[in-house]
């Protein structure tokens, strides 16, 4: 009996090395298969991992790539069906703003305040034709100059030609009402399709450092190249940048990147015409006059709430007096904001948009003081603290694309959503999120997967901690006259749509930049410190 045990135990050790030597020898011939076919290489980059150089399976693996490319594929469909191709044969056949008549609908001598006024625009093109379809990008703005006041009006389309403005007469004075064709219908199909058309607008050059040698190399978010490529890998949620590898260096060497416009359009010599400067922007309601608003007789303005976290916001959300930010549907109290921030942890995630958040935050207290984290330019970590207070405040920059022509460090670049994995979250964190800018040059499927994977990251950081406060900043309207391919408002307004669409089911909260910014009439993709001040007044006023 004894040597029958014995004998087993023999059996089961041969076996087991048997099975290692098998095993072996399969993974030797597998990487040499992997080596001969050049394929791009795996680097354990911070976050940047590949499976096969992942340290262990992921906390949370990741949604099969099926369930991902259909949720892109649903919006896409939507986002086609949104905007139709119109081509067209000569630009006299597009929307013109001269030619297109607006007509106040029940006009009256005088307005009350709170009435609305609405505004019928009949779109024709070039040679007095009526339009029969819809689609152009048009912008509502009323506003008082000399009472520093404005706000947006909402513009239904009725995809016949038609458009109804309603504009909320929200004081009392000399109102001047503007309605801007910012592109033809016909300039937005165009726009649609060269968007989605190419990946390379934008050249991304990537310096590896290897002891005392500097190499640069191409890099992309696509690159097609026959030549050995490094891949930069976010495992769990199967993003990836790439370089082309230089020669005799290790892809871990990458350390800084920056990047430059290419000579290249997808747009068409005629197409083209529409987006020269003269053809943006277009005010429509050139020789209107201004309206009188009185505050008639009308009942005391109804007391509102509070403005706090997830309220539903409207269209316009708000309206600016004496360039202080007043929304529709409730009130901002007055906020101190160092008692206010006292014992708070503050994540801010995105562009430089939201780095001016911080900016403002530090230049408006005395008591925060700067960290060092021994980083340098524009897009360095940044991290300002209150030792007394207990405040920490933090702003890091999203991963790729992140556009500069200035050079950048990438060694501590990181995800968002690997951030939000990371942050454990309670009641006095606030994840404050601001994604778009930076998306704008590149086919819309890239900034949709990178919003579904904050959407996934958000949604697990409040399933495990339901009191974290998570607040989302829409994209600033920007230069309407800067290159119209890349950077248009067009492609902010839509990067919205698929930002409200996302992140619905979610308990977070927005704060509207893109209106606000349009009720400012600032047009800069950095507004002045007064814009951003009020945006922070909001967020003070959500989390106090």
């Amino acid at each position: 009996m004894k040597t029958t045990v014995t004998n087993r135990k023999s059996l089961w050790l041969l076996l087991l090395i048997l099975a290692f030597l098998i095993t072996f020898t399969v993974l030797q011939k597998s990487t040499k298969v992997w080596t001969a076919l050049k394929l791009p290489i795996s680097l354990h980059h911070w976050n940047m991992i590949t499976e096969s150089s992942s340290p262990g399976t992921p906390l949370n693996p990741a949604a099969s790539p099926t369930e991902t490319e259909l949720r892109i594929s649903k919006i896409l469909e939507k986002l086609d069906q949104m905007i139709p191709p119109r081509p067209f044969t000569h630009v006299n056949s597009t929307t013109s703003a001269k030619h297109s008549t607006v007509t106040i609908l029940n006009p009256r001598d005088t307005y009350c305040r709170g009435d609305q006024l609405d505004i019928l625009l009949e779109a024709r093109d070039h040679l007095g034709h009526r339009k029969e379809y819809g689609g152009d990008f048009l912008r509502a703005r009323m506003s008082s100059p000399a009472l520093k006041a404005g706000a947006s009006g909402k513009v239904t389309d009725f995809n016949n030609g038609t458009y109804l403005v309603s504009f909320t007469l929200f004081w009392e004075g000399q109102v001047s009402l503007s309605l801007l064709l910012i592109h033809p219908s016909e300039g937005v199909s165009a726009l649609w399709r060269a968007r989605n058309q190419g990946y390379d607008r934008v050249i991304f050059t990537g310096q590896f450092i290897n002891g005392s040698t500097q190499v640069d190399t191409d890099c992309a978010l696509i690159l097609n190249s026959s030549t050995e490529l490094c891949q930069y890998l976010d495992a769990q949620d199967q993003e990836a940048f790439y370089c082309m590898r230089p020669q005799h260096v290790p892809c871990a060497a990458l350390t800084h990147m920056h990047s430059k416009n290419k000579e290249v359009s997808y747009l068409s010599k005629q197409e083209r015409i529409i987006f020269v400067r003269s053809n943006v922007g277009v005010e429509i309601m050139e020789n209107f006059n201004v309206i009188s608003v009185s505050k008639c007789n009308k009942d005391p303005v109804p007391v509102k709430e509070k403005c706090k976290p997830r309220m539903t916001s409207t269209i316009p959300s708000g309206h600016v007096w004496k360039e202080i930010w007043s929304p529709v549907s409730c009130d901002l109290a007055p906020i101190k904001m160092n008692e206010c921030l006292r014992g708070k942890f503050i994540h801010l995630l995105g562009d430089s948009t939201i780095r001016q958040w911080i900016e403002f935050f530090k230049a408006s207290s005395k008591t925060l003081k700067s960290v060092d984290l021994h980083e340098h330019g524009k897009l360095q970590h940044q991290l300002a603290v209150d030792l007394d207070r207990n405040i920490n405040i933090q702003w890091q920059k999203h991963a790729y694309p992140l556009i500069g022509s200035s050079i950048y460090s990438v060694k501590e670049i990181e995800y968002m959503a690997r951030v939000i994995d990371r942050t454990g979250g309670e009641k006095n964190t606030v994840v404050v999120i601001s994604l778009g800018q930076h998306f704008r040059p590149f086919p819309i499927d890239v900034f949709i997967r990178r919003a579904l994977n904050v959407h996934k990251a958000v949604q697990r950081l409040l399933l495990r901690s339901p009191d974290t406060i998570v607040i989302i900043k829409t994209e600033n309207i920007r230069e309407m006259h800067n290159d119209a391919e890349r950077l248009s408002d067009f492609h902010g307004y839509i990067q919205n749509l698929v930002m409200m669409d996302i992140f619905q089911d979610l308990n977070v909260s927005i704060i509207d930049a893109w209106d606000i910014t349009i009720a400012y009439g600032t047009n800069d993709v950095h507004p002045p410190q007064y814009v951003v001040g009020n945006q922070i007044n909001i967020f003070l006023n959500y989390i106090c």
